[in-house]
């Protein structure tokens, strides 16, 4: 599975983290940056072209981080067809992914300890989605309103 992954300064020093322990796993990460910390930049500017990467099928899943993660899924759900969330507990990581095909995975840099994100991530990649009908039905019902908007 290739694991696309962007942080700000914010998240900066847990992407690296993750991006090391995803390496060690065996998957294949695209990093969209920072590539340095800069406690100047914005995370849109490396958010968004993740998301755009999920869409257009240049990657599986995602993995943003930023201070507190709110950002970053703010965002990424801006962006037609992703569907990012703030995860802070491990059910919520797995049912996200099995429930409402969550491809983008958001964390807090600030909040979220190196090995709680493992944790987390692990259970986000190891999800699948179920596509039971009343899943897709309600999946249906967002995608509408995506091109209402």
């Amino acid at each position: 599975m290739k694991i696309g992954i962007a942080a700000d300064h914010g998240g900066y020093e847990l992407k690296e983290s993750l991006k090391a322990f995803l390496q060690e796993k065996g998957y294949s990460i695209k990093d969209f940056g920072a590539f340095t910390l800069d406690n100047q930049d914005d995370y849109p500017d490396f958010v968004i072209p993740l998301a755009q990467a999920i869409v257009a099928g240049e990657v599986e899943r995602g993995i943003a981080v930023c201070g507190s993660g709110v950002g970053a899924s703010v965002a990424a759900n801006k962006v037609q067809g992703v569907r990012a969330a703030l995860i802070n507990d491990h059910f919520s990581a797995h049912q996200g992914v099995e429930d409402d095909n969550l491809n983008l995975l958001c964390l807090g840099g600030r909040v979220t300890g190196n090995m709680a994100a493992q944790e987390l991530v692990a259970a986000f990649l190891d999800a699948k989605f179920t596509g039971a009908e009343r899943h897709v039905r309600r999946l249906g019902k967002v995608k509408a309103l995506e091109k209402n908007s």
